[in-house]
This record gives structure tokens, C-alpha cells and sequence, in this order.
């Protein structure tokens, strides 16, 4: 693997951390849109934005939701903007499947944290890219995981490879996580991988942290497996194609 970096341990606390890194070429097969695609590239870490409070009443919302299916393997997922929610070895839709039993899950107070918290990581990737907030557009899939370590069961549950997200997603222009639990403490494995040609640069999940990126070939990254425990984390993704554009969910 070469040498590995940590650009951010689970007791950092840090309030900024950006690296800038030359833009690859795929934003060039796109349309571009002045404002807002990716010019400047790179990957940054916040601790600064969402509350450890915040990360905790989000991740019981996730819990809440998940609870309902769930998958066989070590990956399950939920997304509350297109309802889909693993369920066994499948995707159900989960506003379909449950009807009106989502409103003894969920609350408005939970889907207005949701739409808050993805603001506010919003504002900040359209900041430290030098671009307008309202040129960005939420854009599926925007997902919660929980990830252990069952092994795999259908291909679904197969998320440690190398991957680049404007390459699976053709609209992603910047990908963020929120982590919901903390590395070390509520699983083991699960650091989230970034790998350049000469050596691989981890960032350790901590509750309320934010990892931000462009989504182009200059971030190729991965998730370590999970050894043990329990991972929580949430993929926002954005776009700068308003056809590509989603809007929050709703109860």
C-alpha cells in the first residue's frame, strides 16, 4: 500500500483541514457550469461544522430507519430521499413498504435536522471551493450506511473497493461524509481511504466529522473493511447540473 498518512485521527480536533490537489480530467467530459464545477480540487476535514450532539440524534434517526429492514450482509442502507432501504438481500421502498406506520418512526424535527445539517456541510464545500452555495444542488444517491462485519452477501455489501464517484455517478461534483460513530471506539477497520499514486492518506470516522471532496479521479478512495462493531456515516453528494438535482425529503 505504500506509506499511509493520517490527515485526521479520531482525537484530532480540527476546526479546517484542506489540501488542494491538481483537478483530474474528468470534469471535462461533462458540461461544465460556470461557478461551480470543480476548478480548484482537493479534500478537506471539519470538526467544526455539525455537534457531536447533532451526529448523535442523526444517527438514531438512521438507527430508527434501519431498524425496519436492514441487510444480510456487513452493508445496509437508507435513503430517505428515494425511500430505498435494505431489506434482506434486496431495496424495498421504504415510504411504499411501511405507508403511513413512517410517521411513528420519524418526525418532522428529524427531517428538519437532516435538511439543516446538509445546508450547513453545503455552505461550507461551496466556501472552501470559492463557489456560490445556491450554483450546488443536492443529487442521489444521498444515503445513509451502517456498515459491520458480516461478510458480503450480494455485491451491494462489497464497499471496500477503489472507486472514484464521478466515475460510478456521472453527476457527483462534491461528495461529503458525515461519520455518526467513532473509529476505534464503535468499530474497528472502516477508516475511509484516500489513494494517490504514492502513498494512501486515512481519515479516522469520528462523530459530527465531516470529509469533503471533489469527486473526480484526483480523490480514488475506499473504505477498510470493518472488523468489528457498528460504523454509521452518511454520504450527501452534490451536484452542479440542476437536472441532476434532488430536493430534501419529506414526511
Amino acid at each position: 500500500d505504500g506509506v499511509t498518512e493520517v490527515l485526521a485521527h479520531r482525537s484530532d480536533n480540527l476546526r479546517d483541514k484542506f489540501i488542494e490537489i491538481p483537478c483530474s480530467e474528468d470534469y471535462d467530459s461533462h458540461k461544465r457550469f460556470a461557478g461551480c464545477t470543480p476548478r480548484k480540487c482537493g479534500r478537506g476535514v471539519t470538526d467544526a461544522v455539525i455537534t457531536r450532539e447533532e451526529a448523535e440524534r442523526i444517527r438514531r434517526i438512521a438507527e430508527r430507519g434501519l431498524s425496519l429492514g436492514g441487510s444480510d450482509g456487513g452493508a445496509s442502507i437508507l435513503d430517505l430521499h428515494s425511500g430505498a432501504l435494505s431489506l434482506g438481500k434486496h431495496f424495498v421502498n421504504l415510504y411504499r413498504y411501511f405507508g403511513d406506520k413512517i410517521q411513528d418512526i420519524f418526525t418532522e424535527e428529524d427531517f428538519a435536522l437532516y435538511r439543516d445539517v446538509r445546508q450547513r456541510i453545503q455552505q461550507r464545500i461551496a466556501q472552501v471551493f470559492g463557489i456560490s452555495s445556491s450554483a450546488m444542488y443536492l443529487t442521489k444517491p444521498t444515503f445513509f450506511s451502517r456498515m459491520n462485519s458480516t461478510g458480503a452477501k450480494t455485491t451491494h455489501d462489497e464497499y471496500w473497493h477503489p472507486h472514484v464517484d464521478k466515475v460510478t455517478y456521472g453527476s457527483f461534483d462534491y461528495t461529503s461524509l458525515l461519520y455518526l460513530s467513532d473509529y476505534s471506539e464503535d468499530f474497528g477497520g472502516g477508516r475511509f481511504v484516500f489513494m494517490d499514486a504514492d502513498s494512501n492518506k486515512t481519515v479516522e470516522p469520528r462523530a459530527g466529522r465531516v470529509s469533503f471532496f471533489t469527486s473526480g479521479s484526483e480523490n480514488l478512495h475506499r473504505v477498510e473493511k470493518v472488523q468489528w462493531g457498528t460504523r454509521f456515516a452518511i454520504t450527501i453528494s452534490f451536484t452542479c447540473d440542476p437536472e441532476h438535482g434532488i430536493g430534501d425529503p419529506l414526511l
